[in-house]
Order: structure tokens, then sequence, then C-alpha cells
């Protein structure tokens, strides 16, 4: 199992996770021409992509299913209401594969866990994605468990079922979205965004990542990505200070995804 981070930020949200039998995205934020490109770096393209895993309906996680009418072999996972919305903006029809959030379901040799965080979209979800396959025991980790990834982007804040479901993934992916002192001070932005971005169905502020990361009780994290960060509100810089002294208590690696770009690839030991 491989996984990276194709890009990630306000302007779009898309990583590709392949196993032996799948290749899926997570999220879809870009155009389907730039989602292309991004596949061409490395080495895959949309024509080999099996489904698409959609958290919510905002653009910078849903922008490129407007283009994929030529790729209508793609099944696009989503619950109603996210498939509601993103559908009346469409002038064909996907493939849609629906889901209640909440639940467990199978596709290929993936086992995918929804979960439903705070924010302000229809519906919105979190994931979990476990290498589920005969073989998959021989591949566990050493906590136990087969090969995951949880995928947590866009949440104002992280309520107690939202810890128990990322505790298990080996690599977790959560927003570290701004600086909570540089969106109060950016000149662009109007009070009342301000306040929609720091509320409880807004966006993790860098110290309230911090406080999910010590909250999660004995986590299985081998690799965490800080990603969707604000260009103008957050920085590297201020997230390294918010994290100071973190180290001894994560005991694992994290990297700070800078806006608009991506990773290398993690592969599954």
């Amino acid at each position: 199992m491989r996984f990276c981070i194709l890009g990630s930020g306000s302007d779009g949200n898309c990583a590709l996770l392949q196993t032996p039998r799948a290749r899926v995205l997570i999220d879809a934020g870009f155009s389907a021409r730039r989602t292309n490109e991004l596949l061409a770096g490395v080495g895959e393209s949309l024509a080999g992509i099996d489904a698409i895993f959609i958290t919510h309906e905002h653009g910078d996680h849903s922008q490129a299913l407007g283009g994929l009418a030529k790729h209508a072999k793609i099944k696009i996972f989503a619950n109603h209401a996210t498939a509601r919305v993103v559908q009346a903006r469409l002038r064909h029809t996907p493939e849609w594969r629906f889901f209640e959030t909440g639940t467990q379901f199978d596709f290929l040799d993936l086992r995918v866990e929804s979960f439903s965080v705070p924010h302000d979209a229809q519906e919105p979800v979190g994931f979990l994605f476990t290498h589920n396959d005969a073989g998959a025991a021989a591949g566990a980790n050493s906590n136990g468990g087969a090969h995951s990834v949880a995928w947590l982007t866009d949440l104002g804040y992280a309520p107690a079922h939202v810890h128990e479901r990322v505790r298990k993934a080996e690599v977790l992916v959560v927003e570290a979205n701004h600086c909570t002192e540089m969106l109060q001070a950016d000149p662009k932005r109007p009070w009342g965004l301000k306040q929609r971005i720091g509320g409880r169905h807004g966006h993790l502020s860098n110290r309230a990542v911090r406080e999910l990361l010590e909250g999660v009780e004995s986590p299985a994290w081998r690799q965490i990505y800080l990603t969707h960060l604000s260009r103008d509100c957050n920085s590297a810089e201020a997230i390294l200070r918010a994290f100071a002294g973190i180290g001894g208590r994560l005991k694992c690696p994290f990297a700070i995804v800078p806006p608009g770009e991506g990773t290398v690839f993690y592969d599954f030991a």
C-alpha cells in the first residue's frame, strides 16, 4: 500500500491511495485537468483511478467532478446530502456510490469507515481507509492492525468519536489551518469570515490540532501530515511555535505540507 498527498490547501485538496487492487483519490479539489497533471507527476492518471471518496461538497474538495464526463467508470463515493449538492452543479451524472455517514463498507481491497465531523457543509465526513485483503494480516503493522490512513480535514473541533476513529491509523492526515493570532490580524478577511473560520464548524487552528494530537489515547500513528494550511493566516514557523515540545508526546514524525504542495509517497512497510 502507498499513499501520497497530491495537493493541499484552500485552492484544492486531493490524495492518492494505492493498494494491490485499487487506485483511489481522497477528495478531488482541483480541476480534472490539474488533477491529471498531478497524477502524471507520480506515474498515474485519471484513466487508472477506480474511485473518488468525497468528504464534503466545497469546491476545494470536489471541483474535479465537473470535468469527469470522459471518465465515467470512476465511482464517486459520498453520502446522499453531499452528492445532492455536488450533482446540482454537474452537467453529467457520475456513477455515485452512496454510503450512510458513520458506516463501514468495503471497496475492492479497502475497508472504508466514514465518520461525521463538525464543519459548515451539508454532511461532512472524515475517512479511515484500511487495507482489507486476505493477506493483510501478513502486512500488519507493529500495533497489530492492518495498514491504514485517516483523512481528517475541515473541522472546527474534534469530538470524542473523532479521537477514536483516527487513533487506529498508521498515517494521520489532519488540517492545521490557521494561527489564531494571524487570522485575527489578517486585513483581507472580514470579521464574519474570521468568526466562521475560527468557530466550532470552521477549521482547526494550530493550537486545536495540537490538543487533538495530545488528546488521543495510545495512537498507532507512524506518520502525521499537517495539511490545509492557510496561505495568509498560517506558516510553518507558526506551527512549529505552537508545537514546541510535542515531539516526546507524539513518538512519531510529523510533516508540514505547505499550501498548494503535496508529498512524496509513504510506503507501508
